[in-house]
Parts: C-alpha cells; sequence; structure tokens
C-alpha cells in the first residue's frame, strides 16, 4: 500500500507489522495517532487493532510453542493474548504519543525519549502471553538478547526499505516478516523455558513500568544538565568585536527558552534579537523564557522592525544569525518581503522538518489528532504539576510549526534569491527527520547538539569565514547512515493533502517526493 500510494517517508515502518511486542503496537499506535479525524473513528481503530494484534500473536504464539512444553487450550491463550494486547496498547501508548510530539518539533531528545522505555519493557512484556505470573521476576539473559536483536532488525531493515526502489521494498518487507517469525519463536521458547525466573518474588515489570514512565523525564534532565559546559550557539559574536574582514552588521537570533539580561555585545554593529522587541532608544528590550513562546508571526513583525532599526543606524548589509526557534524566525521572515539588506543568513539548528503531524486546538472535538491533542495536553499537565518545565503543546511557537507545516516541512531548507544561506546541523538532526535530500542550500555538519558546539573557536572560524564572504560546506559521512537508521522509530507523516487546514499551501509534499525545494 505504501509503494501504490508513493508514501516514501513512511517505508521505513513496514518491517513493524509483524514485529514483537512491544513494537508491533508501538507501530499501530504511531499510525492511530496520526491518522484520526475524530474520538470515535480513534476509539473504533483501536478497538480494532487491539483485536487483531491479540489474535495474530496468539497464531503467532500457538506456531511458536515448543513441543517439548504442554501448551494450553486454545481459548486460554485467545483470552491471555486479547487482555496482553489491551494492556501492551495502554502501556505502549504515551511513548507513541512521544514519537508523535518528536514529529511536530523535529526534536532528536524527544525521540530518544518515545524510545528508551522500548528497550526497558520490550523483554518484560514479551513474557507476558505464555508465563504465569508473567509480571514477577527479571527477564532471563536470552530473552533480554532475543528483544535487543529485534530491535536491531527492525532499525536495519527499515534502513533498506528506505534505500532500496521500487518493489525492493515489499521483498524487504517481507524478509524482515520473516525473519519477525523466526524471533517469535525464539522469544517464546526462550519465555518457556527457563526453570526459574530471577528474584522471582519481586513484583518487575511494574517496577520497570514506573521507570519506563519516568525515562521522559530524565532525557529532558540531561538534555537540560548535561550541555552545561558547552557552548550556546547565540555566544559566537556576543563576546568579542566581529573580524575587520567582516562588514555586515548581524543580528543574533536566539532559540527558545533562552533569556536575554540587556547586556550589549561589546561590537555595535551586533545585535541581540528580542523576543520582547526594541526600546524608544531602539535597543533590544531583555526578555525571559516565557517570551520565546510566541508565535513565529509575531517574532517575524520583531525582527523586520529590529532589521530596519538596525540597517538605518549603520547604514550597512544585514546577516541573520538564527539558532533553533531562531532559525526558524529567520527563515520564516525571509519568506515573507524581507529587507533587501539582509543579504546572508546562517541557520543553527534548525527544526529539520517540523510539524510533520497534527492536532487541532483547544476545545475541538474534530480534526486530524484530535485524540493526539488532549493527550499531550494531558501528559503536558502532568510534567508540570511533578515540576516539570511547565511548557504546553499548544504555545504559540508549536502552534506555528502545526499550522504553517507545509512550509518548514518543504521549504525550511531551500534557497532564498539574493540571501547566501548556511545551515549548522549537528550530528544529532540525523535522528530528526526522514532521510532523503532534506536541503537545497550548503551545510557544516559538526559534533554537537541541539543548540550547543563542542568546537566554540573551530565553528566561530566558520562562521566569520562565510560572513566574510567565502563559501562553506562540509558533510560527514556518518550523517546519512544516521539518517536512514532513525527511518523506523518516527511517526508516519500526515500527508499534506488531507488535512483541509494546509490546502492553500501547493508546495509538493516531502514525505511523496523524497526530497524538498520542488517548485510548486
Amino acid at each position: 500500500m505504501l509503494l501504490r500510494m508513493g508514501f516514501v517517508a513512511a517505508e521505513g515502518l513496514a518491517p513493524q507489522a509483524a514485529a514483537v511486542w512491544p513494537y508491533d503496537t508501538y507501530h499501530d499506535l504511531r499510525w492511530l495517532y496520526v491518522y484520526h479525524d475524530s474520538v470515535m473513528h480513534f476509539l473504533l481503530w483501536l478497538g480494532l487493532l487491539v483485536v487483531a494484534r491479540g489474535l495474530f500473536h496468539t497464531i503467532l504464539v500457538m506456531l511458536a510453542w515448543p513441543k517439548q512444553v504442554h501448551r494450553p487450550a486454545r481459548w486460554w491463550l485467545v483470552r491471555r493474548n486479547l487482555g496482553v494486547a489491551l494492556l501492551v496498547a495502554v502501556l505502549v501508548s504515551p511513548w507513541a504519543l512521544l514519537s508523535v510530539a518528536a514529529s511536530v518539533v523535529s526534536l532528536s531528545w524527544v525521540l530518544l525519549a518515545s524510545l528508551l522505555p522500548m528497550f526497558l519493557l520490550a523483554p518484560f512484556l514479551q513474557r507476558a502471553t505464555v508465563v504465569d505470573p508473567w509480571w514477577r521476576g527479571l527477564p532471563s539473559k536470552r530473552l533480554v538478547g532475543w528483544s535487543l536483536l529485534n530491535f536491531v532488525v527492525l532499525t536495519v531493515a527499515g534502513a533498506v526499505c528506505w534505500i532500496v526502489p521500487g518493489w525492493w521494498m515489499v521483498l524487504i518487507a517481507a524478509a524482515a516478516g520473516m525473519v519477525n517469525g523466526l524471533l517469535w519463536k525464539q522469544v517464546v521458547k526462550a519465555a518457556l523455558l527457563v526453570p526459574r525466573a530471577r528474584f522471582s518474588s519481586v513484583p518487575a515489570t511494574p517496577i520497570v513500568t514506573v521507570m519506563a514512565l519516568l525515562a521522559p523525564l530524565i532525557v529532558a534532565v540531561v538534555v537540560a544538565v548535561v550541555p552545561g559546559r558547552l557552548v550556546r550557539t547565540e555566544a559566537l559574536l556576543l563576546d568579542r568585536p566581529l573580524p575587520n574582514g567582516v562588514t555586515h552588521a548581524v543580528i543574533v537570533l536566539a532559540g527558545h527558552g533562552t533569556r536575554y539580561d540587556g547586556e550589549q555585545p561589546p561590537d555595535l554593529r551586533v545585535q541581540r534579537f528580542s523576543y520582547r522587541g526594541l526600546d524608544a532608544t531602539g535597543q533590544p528590550l531583555p526578555y525571559q523564557p516565557a517570551d520565546t513562546t510566541i508565535s513565529i508571526t509575531d517574532s517575524v513583525a520583531l525582527l523586520r522592525r529590529q532589521v530596519d532599526q538596525l540597517h538605518q543606524r549603520t547604514g550597512r548589509k544585514i546577516a541573520l544569525i538564527g539558532e533553533s526557534e531562531g532559525a526558524m524566525v529567520a527563515r520564516t521572515y525571509l519568506a515573507r518581503d524581507p529587507h533587501p539588506a539582509v543579504d546572508s543568513t546562517a541557520l543553527f539548528s534548525p527544526l529539520i522538518s517540523a510539524g510533520r503531524t497534527y492536532y487541532p486546538p483547544p476545545h475541538h472535538d474534530q480534526g486530524w489528532g484530535v485524540v493526539t491533542g488532549w493527550q499531550l495536553r494531558a501528559v503536558f499537565s502532568l510534567i508540570d504539576l511533578a515540576g516539570g518545565p511547565g511548557k504546553s503543546p499548544d504555545e504559540p511557537f508549536i502552534r506555528s510549526l502545526i499550522d504553517d507545516a507545509p512550509f518548514y516541512r518543504s521549504q525550511m531548507m531551500c534557497p532564498v534569491p539574493g540571501v547566501r544561506m548556511v545551515a549548522f546541523l549537528p550530528i544529532t538532526t540525523a535522528a530528526e527527520a526522514p532521510p532523503g535530500e532534506y536541503t537545497g542550500i550548503p551545510v557544516y555538519q559538526l559534533l554537537g547538539v541541539h543548540g550547543y558546539l563542542l568546537d566554540q573557536s573551530h565553528v566561530r572560524d566558520i562562521l566569520v569565514t562565510f560572513l566574510a564572504g567565502e563559501p562553506i560546506h562540509h558533510t560527514r559521512i556518518e550523517y546519512p547512515a544516521l539518517q536512514m537508521l532513525g527511518a523506523a522509530w518516527q511517526a508516519p507523516p500526515l500527508l499534506i493533502s488531507v488535512n483541509p487546514l494546509w490546502d492553500h499551501y501547493t508546495w509538493p509534499d516531502p514525505a511523496l517526493t523524497k526530497d524538498m525545494c520542488r517548485p510548486r
């Protein structure tokens, strides 16, 4: 079906259709969270998927059951597998939901947070259909090994499905299905042929489930703490004067969640973009992290005024240096009648292919992803109650990515006539978007994480070289490989053509074309 539709962006998901629990349910729920347009449809399809998985797994378990072990009655297996299918759907749903959220903001750490619980839960859940009591004790080393091998097979098969042309994808998916069948046999055998589970009196599965629920919070804390010794992108040009070879005036646009205390850079040609605008003297106002949540449209309006003021004051050409949200603001500004003095733009950690899924604003009971939106709001509310960062899936910046998704999916990394552009991409960006021709502008791929640099002096030199008018371009050999290996674990994108709110966009859909920057 994916091949007939030309739905190339989702081809990497095909091998998971017959995967061992919980990866097959993770596959189903990601499709369901993206492709439902009402609560009734969501509940109907959820019920059908649970029943279908329960019956399918009953057949697989019966075929995989070792001959030397007595097999329970057929109806016992049916009841057990139906019950486990429902339980797995409940346990896996938060991580499938996070995967969809990762497709909105295109951040690798969100995708990582959705996958870590799968590693934890998989070997515990894979015993549930055949062992009683399955929730006590630890799984055997052999079962853990087969579970990890299952993940590797799905990852590699997803990458190969994306690489091979035409009907070869069907053959690869079929071969992956055969391997999945063999893995089912080994998993059932490993679960049954264990004399006694280690720590059999310990309710290990409930404990691991709680750990899995905490995994996204732990990842968020690590993301906030570990890069603390690294250098934020916006610091590259704010702490020293520009070299003589740079003739531009520069506006530096920092990312989401940053703050600015009003301190002026030592070079009067350099100015910090303010998410609160300018004061009466034309200086950027201090701002707090909450100010960065405004819509991209509002930020573009503030940037427009700041560009006009800086050009009027200096009489120089203007270069924009944007990081993360700042990169999105800068690129959107270039698409909306920019000042002719703006002729250079560097994008650091742009959100590549953001807005690949959709959910309606609050208080809507219809629309693609309506249940997804409600559940995301519930999850963020719980995180807020637990002392989390207090963010919202409906903050204006996020809604900008969703409402104008076709632009960010197909044009974000495309050239603008009369403007020199380059994108600095940390290696983690490779896992943030589907593989393929994702850019039409020069890129500089480097070691680092989103919004932070490992080698400040080197990147500053490269950026100054760009500002001085020299072309720059650098790719890393592992980047496309990481793109393809991540293809299996992203949520399927919502096709632009199915969402009536995107009807006024006429760019070709990258989910169907495998590349960006095609003309309208």
